[in-house]
């Protein structure tokens, strides 16, 4: 994903072996604009790695990819008698390794500033809001999705283009260890921990040891570079430490805390974005975010941080911010044509834990309904939350009171906070996503507004897009 992303090839193919170690067979391309793990979205001249992963291996799709016009292929050695003999291929022992030798060399080679992004939630928002604010002044690459883990960062690494100025990489984990050797291979510039919550905590001891492993971050920082850490987070004091620790000088607390070095001064929010003040490093500038939520604007002083700190022009960067939009499921709007009128879906199916739930639900109360419309919250399980899973779901009673008029819950989880709710605002409980679906279904009306969201596993994506298919804009209802 690239902004202003123009000049020479990405790649040569003997770039691309000297970088990996691999041995070139066959006619491949002359330059190499684009990497890819995927045949499917593969385009033509790309370099295909054929990663063998837990459910799919890509050698199984090296013809597909010479099908599309891959520019070359990297496969393992011990494969190669099964490929197509009129592939273009580089062969390599191990083609993760290969992948991971190819993001250490573009980042070797390259002169951009670079961010890194982690934290246990809203690292893809902020890395997209990155992207727009960084991208108004040069050319800027961030890595796709949310491609944050031991294949995805690689992968972006290896996509960076030599003309960038600037790069933004996420960074994800669900372990202790995982972010070390990301960060060692991204070597940013600039680190951002957006905030420190009970996410993944099941696979932790505590709180404090979610914030050790998202200080992992800092252990790949380059000399003299910066940590933006979210001031008015409990775990900041902990987090400035393990800084300093690592030898970081320059730390930058965002927030409202008094003491932040971008701090927020005053913020209107509104249900489809936000106009906000704030003292960023010492300039004073206002500034209007593209998607409502306070936690929005609270990344927003991260990233205007981090401009500023990587060189950017902070007014163009501001200015930026305006034009941000939602991630997929991560609140896109859909209307919905349903019996007498409009309704609107909020997608905020990817992922849940209690902080993005609050979130969520925050922006739902603030949503203006008409007529005989309703607020309507439509919740699957929060998962890896650990023995305390049930009582979180429980607590998530008072948020969804003061938000919404009507409650759908999927899931044993949720089955807490139904049993929490009073009777008038219960919609339905089911065991799991698919079951709640055609209860919601029959349930809405025009001027509804209802957003849905809940953890992965618990499978509220497939429902956010069975409603926005059942009740497409541009269809009509059926009567009844």
């Amino acid at each position: 994903m690239n902004v202003h992303a123009e000049g020479p090839p990405l790649w040569t193919p003997d770039e691309l072996a000297t970088a990996t170690g691999g041995t070139l067979r066959g006619a491949p391309a002359v330059a190499i604009n684009g990497v890819s793990i995927d045949s499917r979205t593969l385009a033509p001249g790309d370099a295909f790695f054929a990663i063998k992963g837990d459910n799919s291996d890509g050698h199984s799709y090296v013809a597909a990819a010479t099908g599309r016009g891959a520019g070359l292929s990297i496969v393992a050695s011990e494969r190669v008698a099964e490929l197509p003999a009129d592939a273009p291929l580089l062969i390599v022992e191990d083609v993760l390794r290969a992948l991971e030798h190819a993001g250490r060399t573009a980042r070797e080679r390259s002169g951009a500033r670079i961010v890194a992004v982690t934290g246990s939630v809203g690292k893809t928002t902020t890395k997209e809001a990155l992207l727009f604010a960084l991208g108004a002044d040069g050319p800027t690459h961030a890595s796709a999705a949310s491609y944050n883990n031991h294949w995805g960062v690689p992968l972006s690494l290896a996509r960076l283009p030599r003309g960038a100025r600037y790069g933004v990489f996420e960074l994800g984990m669900n372990h202790p260890g995982e972010i070390t050797p990301l960060t060692a291979m991204v070597r940013p510039h600039i680190a951002i921990i957006t905030t420190i919550e009970p996410v993944h905590i099941a696979q932790f001891s505590g709180i404090e040891a979610i914030a050790d492993a998202k200080a992992e971050i800092f252990s790949g920082i380059e000399p003299g570079g910066a940590a933006v850490l979210n001031r008015d987070n409990p775990q900041f004091a902990r987090l400035r430490a393990a800084a300093k620790a690592a030898g970081i000088a320059k730390i930058v607390g965002f927030g409202e805390h008094k003491g932040s070095q971008a701090r927020l001064l005053s913020v209107a929010l509104q249900p489809d974005g936000s106009t906000a003040t704030a003292d960023i490093l010492g300039q004073t500038i206002s500034f209007k975010v593209g998607l409502p939520g306070r936690h929005i604007v609270q990344n927003a002083l991260a990233v205007l941080a981090a401009a500023k700190l990587a060189g950017a022009d902070l007014c163009l960067a501001a200015l930026a911010l305006a034009s941000l939009g939602p991630p997929p499921g991560r609140g896109v709007r859909t209307p919905l044509a349903v019996k007498g009128g409009q309704a609107l879906l909020i997608d905020e199916s990817y992922n849940a834990n209690p902080a993005s739930m609050r979130a969520a639900l925050d922006v739902l109360g603030r949503i203006p309904v008409e007529g005989r419309g309703r607020r309507i919250a439509v919740l699957g399980d929060m998962l890896e939350l650990g023995e305390g899973g049930e009582t979180m779901h429980r607590d998530l009673a008072g948020a969804v009171g003061s938000s919404a008029d009507l409650v759908f819950c999927a899931g044993p989880l949720m089955h807490a906070l139904w049993d929490a709710l009073p009777p008038n605002r219960r919609g339905a409980c089911a065991p799991d996503a698919a079951a709640l679906l055609p209860l919601v279904a029959d349930a809405l009306r025009a001027g509804d507004v209802l957003v849905v969201k809940g953890s992965n596993g618990s499978r509220m994506g497939p429902l956010a897009r069975a409603l926005a298919e059942r009740f497409r804009a541009n269809s009509v209802p059926a009567e009844g």
